[in-house]
């Protein structure tokens, strides 16, 4: 049985997200959603927040769960008994990042491997930063994320959600 963890702040999920995740879930026996508690990031939602939305999009796979974990992600995988990370593309400058990030997971954990997923053309353009910056900026959001997590990003920005 093949575990694999998709690591992430998911501040919130996006559309983008949970098609890695579900694509991730048809390869691979197990897949944990791994939320980062304790990211250097100013978060609109709270690790639980963002564990029961990522959760709610995901409740149809039923072989994905989902956890928060803080500290290197290597280490949460072993603990967990994973062997691959699966991480997401958007595009050039995320396959740098990546590509510096694998070779340090591989230094620290040597048997986890990691599977970059190329992200669907559909989701390329979506970040969680500039999404919670377009909805703070009353722009609609909609369509990039699932209708429940875009009912709680307006809800904390004291909006409602666009009609249209």
């Amino acid at each position: 049985m093949v575990t694999a963890i998709y690591p992430g702040t998911f501040d919130p999920v996006t559309l983008g997200h949970v098609d890695i995740a579900s694509r991730a879930s048809a390869l691979f026996d197990r897949v944990i959603v791994a939320v980062y508690a304790t990211p250097s990031k100013n978060l609109l939602f709270t690790t639980e927040e963002r564990m029961d939305m990522f959760q709610e999009s995901v409740r149809h796979l039923p072989n994905v769960e989902v956890r928060d974990f803080n500290g290197l992600v290597v280490r949460f995988a072993q603990d967990v008994g994973a062997a691959v990370i699966v991480r997401g593309l958007r595009g050039g400058s995320d396959f740098e990042y990546e590509f510096e990030m694998a070779f340090m997971n591989r230094k620290l954990a040597p048997k986890v491997d990691m599977i970059s997923f190329m992200t669907s053309q559909d989701y390329m353009f979506i970040s969680s930063s500039l999404l919670k910056e377009v909805a703070l900026l009353s722009g609609d959001v909609t369509e990039m994320v699932p209708p429940h997590v875009a009912k709680a990003v307006y809800s904390k920005y004291g909006m409602t959600v666009p009609e249209g």
